[in-house]
């Protein structure tokens, strides 16, 4: 089982590292996206589960202010 926790690490790595320069919020996006959850997000990025929460919530929701012709 600790095999995996590495492989998992070092992909966790290899996609930070291509996103050097992104916002937090797309690092979430990301990383939710490659298969980690919540909690193993917000131990990456060191902030809480909550605020990995939050994000995710407001990337599904629909963009407001669109421009109507």
């Amino acid at each position: 089982m600790q095999n995996d926790d590495r492989v998992e690490r070092l992909l966790a790595l290899i996609l930070l590292n291509q996103m050097k320069g992104s916002s937090q919020k797309d690092k979430v996006l990301v990383l939710s996206l490659a298969g980690f959850s919540n909690i193993e997000i917000a131990n990456i990025l060191e902030i809480t589960a909550d605020k990995v929460a939050k994000s995710l919530y407001q990337a599904r929701q629909p963009r407001s202010g669109r421009i109507s012709s």
